[in-house]
């Protein structure tokens, strides 16, 4: 019967567990704290060298954060145990310092609405056009995914934008959407689809603040940029 090698197996100075307790979180490897999580390796490859191999494969701390299901399980030495914590390690990622972690969440500048965003949408491989609904003193009501796809006016119709904010009794929303390609400069497009937001909201009492456009870790405001 083959043997599935533990973190037990290692010889005591390289176990992470007790190098995180004895020095501290941060003095290990991101495949040594990916370690502790997945807790025990394969018959073939010791919990150490199995957390670097998935680290690699999937391109790294960033890119296995970003990682669905699928792509974890199609690694060797992951099953469905090892990619449910994976996921979760993930999702909890995403969550920090967002009004999802049960706090509110107030926006005062548009940065504090692109750090809202910035983790569930900078590696998105499609366009994906959100809507950040906000009560009177400017804290998020929630937050409404409405478009994927290409952007364009012609595509994203005002209606979509705003009758989950015309249901949520919205005072004023941002909207929000990524450019894959990690670069967050805006277009002819992305203008003219601020706009004609713009103008609806105006008609319907719903004020729009900012469109920020999320990039690679960066981001653009349409508010700071003078377009808004």
């Amino acid at each position: 019967m083959e043997r599935t090698l533990r973190v037990m197996d290692l010889p005591e100075n390289e176990r992470p567990r007790e190098k995180l307790l004895k020095y501290g979180a941060e003095t290990l490897s991101n495949g040594e704290l990916i370690a502790i999580i997945l807790r025990t390796g394969s018959s073939s490859e010791d919990i150490l060298n199995l957390s670097n191999r998935v680290l690699k494969e999937t391109g790294g701390l960033n890119g296995l954060l970003a990682s669905d299901a699928h792509e974890f399980l199609s690694l060797k030495g992951i099953g469905a145990a090892k990619a449910a914590q994976l996921m979760s390690l993930a999702e909890i990622s995403k969550r920090f310092r967002t009004f999802r972690s049960g706090e509110e969440y107030k926006i005062t500048q548009p940065k504090d609405a692109a750090e809202l965003l910035m983790e569930d949408m900078r590696y998105l491989k499609q366009e994906h056009l959100k809507v950040i609904m906000l009560n009177t003193k400017n804290i998020v009501i929630t937050v409404k995914s409405v478009s994927v796809g290409s952007l364009n006016s012609s595509i994203v119709h005002p209606r979509e934008v705003f009758c989950e904010a015309i249901k949520k009794s919205s005072a004023s929303i941002i909207i929000s959407h990524n450019h894959p390609s990690g670069d967050p400069s805006p277009s002819s497009e992305d203008i003219s689809l601020t706009q004609r937001i713009k103008e609806s909201g105006k008609l319907l009492g719903i004020e729009l603040l900012d469109h920020i456009i999320i990039g690679n870790g960066n981001y653009v405001s349409l508010k700071e940029k003078g377009i808004i």
